[in-house]
C-alpha cells in the first residue's frame, strides 16, 4: 500500500531544522534495493485490535498498528530512535494546493484557539531547499515540504535514490559502501529539463468531478459534515492566487483542507515531530478523491500509516481537536452515519 518507515532521532538538523537522521540509516528505511546493495531492512507491522461501539450499540473494530523495522543490515538502531510510517499520499490538485496564497492559509490559522471554537490550526514553518528562511510548509502529512518542486526532489531522493540539484549528493550513508560504489546516472541524475517535467506534470494533475450531487442523501450527508463541525479543518472551499500555470490562476475550487497542523491526540500519535508539527499534530488531508480509493488503488488504506481500512475507520480514530466531531459521528443514528459516508464517497 505505498507505506514508507521515516527514522529520526531526537533533536534537529542543525543546518534544516528537519528531524536529525538515523546513523548508518538515513531518514527513511530503503527496504528495497538494486542488485549488489544489500537493502537496509524489512518493514514490520503488527495489529491489536480496538473495539467500540456506536451510539445505538453497533459494534465496530479499529486496527492499532505497530511499526517496526526488521533485518537491519547495518547494526541496531540506537536508543531513542523515533520511526513514523506513512502512507503516500494522493498526487490529484496539488497544484492549486500550492497556488493558494500564504496569507490566506495564515489567516485561518488560530494557534491559542482565540475563537473559542476547539480547533487551533497553526502553520508548520520549514526551511526550504532553495533559501535559509522558514517558509510555510503545505505538502506532506505534516505539513513538513514547503513547495512541488522540492516534493518531487524528496520524492527521487529518498524513495528511489535519484539525485538531482536539490539533493546533489548520493544516498549513501557512510558506512554503505556498497550503494556509494553502485553505478549511477550521472551527477546530477535527473537532468533540469526531466525534473521539470515531472514537477509540471504534478502540478497539473486534475481532480474527479462530485458524483451523485443531487442524491438526497448526500445533500444531506454534505449538511451533517458541516453540523458535526468536520468543516472547521476539512475547509470546503479554498481560492488560488496568481499562477505561472494559467489554469491553476484566481481559480475556485473544494479541496477540504486548511493546510494547518492541529492535534488529532495520542491516538494518533507516532511521538516523532517534523520542524514545528509535534508527534501527535497532522496536517489537514484533502478529502477529494476519497469515494475513488477502492477504484484507483484496488482498496481503501487510509490515514497517514495506512491503519483505516475505510472512511468510518479514519473518522472514528480522530482524536483531540476533532474529538467532538468524531463522536458527533459515533453517536448520531445509522441513518446519518450512513449519509455522511455516502457524501464523502461522493467526493
Amino acid at each position: 500500500m505505498g507505506l514508507a518507515l521515516l527514522l529520526s532521532v531526537p533533536g534537529a538538523d542543525p543546518v534544516t531544522g528537519s528531524p536529525a537522521p538515523i546513523p548508518n540509516y538515513g531518514q527513511k528505511l530503503q527496504d528495497r534495493s538494486i542488485i549488489g546493495v544489500p537493502a537496509e531492512g524489512r518493514v514490520q507491522v503488527s495489529y491489536e485490535m480496538v473495539t467500540g461501539e456506536y451510539g445505538d450499540g453497533t459494534p465496530y473494530e479499529l486496527r492499532k498498528p505497530t511499526f517496526e523495522a526488521a533485518e537491519l543490515a547495518y547494526g541496531p538502531f540506537p536508543d531513542g530512535a523515533m520511526v513514523g510510517a506513512r502512507l503516500a499520499p494522493q498526487m490529484i490538485g496539488l497544484g492549486l494546493l500550492e497556488a493558494i496564497p500564504t496569507e490566506s492559509i495564515l489567516a485561518a490559522a488560530d494557534p491559542d484557539d482565540v475563537d473559542g471554537d476547539g480547533i487551533s490550526g497553526r502553520p508548520n514553518m520549514v526551511v526550504g531547499a532553495r533559501n535559509d528562511s522558514l517558509v510555510l510548509g503545505r505538502f506532506g502529512w505534516k505539513a513538513n515540504v514547503p513547495t512541488l518542486e522540492e516534493q518531487v526532489a524528496l520524492a527521487f531522493f529518498t524513495d528511489i535514490g535519484i539525485s538531482s540539484d536539490l539533493h546533489p549528493s548520493e544516498n549513501c550513508p557512510g558506512i554503505q559502501t556498497e550503494c556509494a560504489s553502485a553505478p549511477n546516472g550521472g551527477s546530477p541524475e535527473l537532468t533540469s529539463s526531466r525534473f521539470e517535467a515531472v514537477t509540471f506534470y504534478v502540478r497539473v494533475l486534475s481532480v474527479p468531478s462530485m458524483r451523485n450531487a443531487d442524491d438526497p442523501d448526500v445533500r444531506a450527508g454534505e449538511e451533517l459534515f458541516t453540523e458535526f463541525g468536520c468543516a472547521s479543518c476539512h475547509t470546503v472551499t479554498q481560492r488560488t492566487g496568481d499562477s505561472d500555470i494559467e489554469t491553476l490562476a484566481h481559480q475556485v475550487f473544494h479541496p477540504f483542507t486548511d493546510l494547518l497542523l492541529h492535534d488529532m491526540g495520542e491516538g494518533l500519535s507516532d511521538n516523532r515531530p517534523h520542524f514545528l508539527a509535534s508527534g501527535s499534530e497532522w496536517r489537514t488531508p484533502p478529502l477529494w478523491g476519497i469515494g475513488l480509493l477502492d477504484e484507483v488503488s484496488k482498496g481503501s488504506s487510509l490515514l497517514h500509516d495506512g491503519r483505516a481500512r475505510n472512511i468510518s475507520e479514519a473518522i472514528l480514530w480522530h482524536g483531540g481537536e476533532a474529538e467532538a466531531s468524531k463522536e458527533a459521528f459515533r453517536l448520531a443514528d445509522e441513518e446519518e452515519r450512513d449519509q455522511m459516508l455516502k457524501f464523502l464517497e461522493a467526493l
